[in-house]
């Protein structure tokens, strides 16, 4: 999109000094340049356009998605925006560029990426205690566990602590089978980006199959922080973070929901 951003005048200097060096330090936003944003059939899909203009992606390529549903949700980010042109608010624009640059040339790296989370996935690293943490790990875990095992026919092995634990080959082959039958790159894309963020394949493989709800995937992804604040009281940086995380996260699987299985 970088060429549909030229021509932007800068704003103004502050001749406070010290708002002018603050304000260095901030990413400059491109003012918003456009009305209206909608979606148009192409060769490519269903492509999203600004006053008519095709949107492309870093890599220059027209930025079209598989389904006019989830075409119209990077529409509905641009149309959104305010005075100024914010990328970090438009989660499913960010997915959908990383789709058609980054995954469409390397489908099998980014599947073979999610596997290899599985090989080392948090579920299967325990605490050895207290007690209570223990027990609550068993009790929010081994569900997604449990459906890995009768639905992928997955069986992993679990660890206490951080010493790795080696996976069978059977169950990272199941993994991948049941990813190559999802082999659309925008759905990989999204998987990607959940694995990433919950730190956990099988929960975004269970995230993006319905198989658990969002906010309890959610919660399992993030048990651990959620003991420690329990214990030793809330980060202000880390609630903030969560909640850019779970942005992205919520936008993963509203872009898995609008492409045809």
């Amino acid at each position: 999109m970088s060429d549909l951003f030229q021509g932007d005048v800068p704003e103004p200097s502050d001749p406070d000094p010290v708002k002018r060096a603050q304000a260095s330090l901030k990413p400059q936003l491109p003012k918003r340049f456009y009305n209206d944003a909608a979606v148009a059939v192409v060769a490519e899909g269903y492509a999203v356009q600004l006053d008519g203009r095709p949107v492309r992606t870093p890599g220059r390529a027209v930025l079209a998605l598989p389904s006019e549903t989830a075409a119209q949700l990077v529409a509905a980010e641009f149309a959104a925006q305010g005075e100024h042109i914010d990328p970090m608010s438009m989660p499913v624009l960010r997915l959908a560029n990383s789709a058609i640059d980054g995954v469409i040339p390397q489908m099998q790296a980014v599947l073979e990426d999610i596997v290899k989370y599985a090989s080392s996935d948090l579920l299967c690293y325990r605490a050895e205690g207290p007690e209570k943490l223990v027990e609550r790990q068993r009790a929010v875990w081994d569900p997604a566990l449990e459906w890995a095992r009768s639905t992928l026919g997955a069986r992993f092995f679990l660890a206490e602590g951080v010493m790795h634990v080696e996976q069978p080959s059977e169950a990272l082959d199941a993994v991948r089978l049941w990813l190559q039958k999802r082999e659309e790159p925008f759905r990989l894309a999204a998987i990607h980006t959940m694995t990433t963020i919950t730190g956990s394949a099988l929960l975004a493989l269970a995230a993006e199959a319905r198989a658990m709800p969002a906010d309890d995937v959610w919660e399992a992804a993030h048990l651990d922080e959620r003991w420690t604040s329990e214990h030793w009281g809330e980060d202000a940086e880390a609630i903030a973070r969560e909640k850019n995380r779970r942005r992205d996260f919520d936008a993963a699987l509203q872009l898995c929901e609008a492409i045809p299985a």
